[in-house]
């Protein structure tokens, strides 16, 4: 039992760096482009 609890406190603590390392190393930063559309107004 303390064999198990031991495997599963280190694999948080292994998933905790991995999120961290991947938070600041990750690119998550969106692709922008510009769109343009034209459109036609119909005023009375």
């Amino acid at each position: 039992m303390v064999r198990l609890l031991k495997a599963l406190i280190f694999l948080v603590i292994v998933g905790f760096i991995g999120l961290v390392g991947f938070a600041y190393l990750g690119d998550l930063t969106p692709e922008q482009s510009e769109m343009r559309e034209s459109l036609t107004l119909d005023v009375d």
